[in-house]
């Protein structure tokens, strides 16, 4: 007489790998039309920051040489040259690294000014989501390239004023979808229980709020990165960004508006630079927050 079958062990519910789960997402996420096109351009775009001024001097991008003055584009000058005989080539492969030196440490400041911000705000409420909110909303009311000129216009135009004023124009915005998310997860039963059970107001916030929030966050932050590199360009375009001679793709544009006519490469190449950029960070982010929405069907 054989045994019976042991029963299967009580209380064991499915489990689910949400990081593999996550990672499946991402592979086919990555696989769409957007998502290929969109991890190209941002790595390209990377990739061309950090390797241009390893393998271009800086030198050859402010070497003046008035004999090729507004040379067209062909081989000898593959982008044309500017008013100054400048390489257009040089300046926008360099100009790669400026945007994203001042986009990233701009969003960087964003996130340590609103994620701060956004979670006491959503954690403790009250008073303190008052007063914190109204600050918020008072700097929310201004349109984000209209603060950044005021602020770089208060501290004077260079390359740190520059991330200061994009950093403070950008962190009330991230500081408005950090409280909303952390208001969602303050209202979920386990973190209820875990206030219930005597856990501190800083364990809540890192064991429970904080990595459940992360995910709406990595995505506004990959954006604003895109939206922190316009800022940036109109930031120079007007002077009050990056100053010569360091490449900036707004201030090439700047310096191309009088030769709009006999050169129009000039302002055509930085410009691209800047679309291409800002089209693949966008691409990503929509990826991305494809990925981290449990609810979005892949089609």
């Amino acid at each position: 007489m054989t045994n019976p079958p042991n029963p299967p062990p009580l209380n064991t519910p499915e489990v689910r790998d949400d990081d593999q789960l996550t990672t499946r997402r991402l592979l086919r996420a990555l696989k769409t039309s957007k998502g290929v096109i969109g991890l190209i351009l941002s790595v390209s775009f990377t990739l061309t920051a950090i390797l241009a001024p390893l393998l271009i001097p800086q030198d050859l991008s402010t070497m003046i040489n008035i004999k090729a003055r507004h040379a067209p584009p062909s081989l000898a000058h593959p982008l044309g040259t500017d008013n100054l005989g400048r390489e257009i080539s040089y300046r926008v492969l360099l100009g790669a690294k400026s945007s994203l030196l001042i986009a990233v440490s701009a969003v960087s400041l964003s996130l340590l000014v609103g994620l701060p911000l956004g979670i006491l705000a959503g954690h403790f409420k009250g008073w303190i989501d008052l007063a914190l909110m109204r600050v918020v909303d008072t700097l929310l009311s201004f349109p984000v390239l209209l603060l950044a000129l005021a602020i770089s216009a208060i501290l004077g135009p260079n390359l740190r004023n520059t991330i200061i004023a994009i950093g403070v124009a950008f962190a009330p915005y991230l500081a408005r979808i950090v409280r909303s998310e952390a208001l969602k997860v303050n209202s979920l039963p386990y973190v209820e229980a875990a206030r219930s059970a005597g856990a501190s107001h800083i364990r809540v916030i890192v064991r429970h709020i904080l990595p459940n929030i992360m995910g709406p966050v990595i995505v506004q932050a990959t954006i604003s990165v895109a939206f922190a590199i316009l800022a940036e360009a109109g930031l120079s375009f007007l002077g009050l960004g990056t100053q010569p001679p360091t490449p900036s793709w707004g201030l090439m544009i700047q310096t191309s508006r009088s030769y709009l006519d006999a050169a129009p490469w000039t302002a055509l190449m930085p410009g691209t630079a800047i679309a291409i950029s800002v089209l693949g960070l966008n691409m990503l982010g929509d990826v991305l927050r494809d990925v981290l929405d449990p609810t979005y069907t892949y089609h």
